[in-house]
C-alpha cells in the first residue's frame, strides 16, 4: 500500500477545493479523516475527498472515520429534531463511501443506518494494557456511569476479572444537581469508569467523587473518544480521578498532552492492521477475540 498524493486548500472565501494527485482508477482506497472539531469543516473535507475518488474511478473506497461524529444523535428524543446520525450516514454513502470503518460507536444501531457494510473496530485492545498497568494487583470494580454503558463495562469487567457496577443518575427536579447512586460493590477496590468518549466530564467528574464516597481505594476513567471540550480539562484536574487513559482517534491538543492526569494511547496500529485486513479480505472480529 502507498499513500496517496492529494491536495487540500480553500478558495478565498472558504469553500473547499479538493484534488487527488495521483492515479487512483481501479484502486482500494482507504480515506482517513476523523469528523472531531470542527466537525462541519471536517464531514464536508471528507465528502469532497469521496467523491474525487468516485469521479477518478477507484474500485473501492472505504472512509476510515475513527471518530464518528454526530452519532450522539442517534434517535428522536423531543418533538421536532433531526437524527443527525443517520443524515451523516447516508451523505457519507451518497458521498461515494462503500464501506466504512469506525471505532467504538455511540450506539451500535448506527452501523444500520448505512446501507453499504461498517467495521465498527474495539478500542480494549490499546485500552486494557494502561487499565492494567495503572490498578496492578489490586481487585478491580468496573463501573458503567449510565445503563446504555452496561455491556461494554462487562467486557471490560470479563477480561479484568472485575466486578460489575453501574451508577444511577437521578434528578430530583429540572436545573438541580443530580443524585448519583452506585449499584454494585467498589468498596475496596480500584475502581474503572469506562465510556465510550468523554465530552466537558461533567458526569465523570461527579462519578468519581460518588465512587470514592463509597469506599473505593482510587478511580480511574478510559474512554475511546477523547472530546474533552469546555471545562472538561479543569474539572480532571480538579476531581477524585487519578488518571484519564483515552485514545486519539481524536486528535489530542497540547493542552490535553500537558495534563499529567490523562494518558493519550495510539489506535494507529489497531487501524492499520484492521485496513490491511479488508484489503486482504481477512476477518476483523477475530482482531477482538481474547
Amino acid at each position: 500500500m502507498t499513500v496517496a498524493d492529494s491536495e487540500i486548500r480553500r478558495f478565498s472565501d472558504g469553500e473547499i477545493l479538493v484534488e487527488i494527485v495521483d492515479n487512483v482508477r481501479g484502486g482500494d482506497v482507504f480515506v482517513l479523516q476523523s469528523t472531531s472539531s470542527p466537525a462541519n469543516e471536517h464531514i464536508m473535507e471528507l465528502l469532497l475527498v469521496l467523491d474525487a475518488l468516485r469521479r477518478a474511478s477507484a474500485k473501492r473506497i472505504t472512509a476510515v472515520i475513527p471518530y464518528y461524529g454526530y452519532a450522539r444523535q442517534d434517535r428522536k428524543v423531543a418533538p421536532r429534531v433531526p437524527i443527525s446520525a443517520k443524515l451523516v450516514a447516508d451523505i457519507i454513502v451518497t458521498g461515494g463511501a462503500s464501506r466504512v470503518m469506525t471505532m467504538e460507536l455511540h450506539a451500535g444501531q448506527i452501523q444500520g443506518f448505512f446501507n453499504v457494510p461498517v467495521d465498527n473496530l474495539y478500542a480494549n485492545p490499546v485500552l486494557m494494557p494502561e487499565i492494567k498497568s495503572c490498578v496492578g494487583n489490586t481487585p478491580v470494580a468496573v463501573v458503567s456511569p449510565d445503563a446504555g454503558g452496561v455491556e461494554r463495562a462487562r467486557a471490560y469487567a470479563k477480561r479484568l476479572n472485575a466486578t460489575l457496577a453501574i451508577i444511577d443518575k437521578r434528578r430530583a427536579r429540572p436545573n438541580e444537581v443530580e443524585e448519583m447512586r452506585i449499584i454494585g460493590e467498589v468498596e475496596g477496590r480500584a475502581a474503572v469508569i469506562v465510556d465510550d468518549l468523554i465530552d466537558t466530564a461533567g458526569t465523570v467528574c461527579s462519578a468519581a467523587e460518588a465512587i470514592m464516597d463509597a469506599g473505593a481505594t482510587s478511580v480511574l476513567a478510559c474512554c475511546t473518544h477523547g472530546v474533552l471540550s469546555g471545562p472538561a480539562l479543569e474539572r480532571i484536574s480538579s476531581s477524585s480521578l487519578d488518571v484519564l487513559i483515552t485514545t486519539d482517534t481524536i486528535s489530542p491538543t497540547e493542552a490535553v498532552r500537558a495534563n499529567d492526569r490523562i494518558r493519550v494511547v495510539s489506535v494507529a496500529g489497531l487501524i492499520a492492521e484492521a485496513i490491511r485486513r479488508i484489503h486482504n479480505e481477512e476477518s476483523i472480529s477475530s482482531l477482538f477475540v481474547d
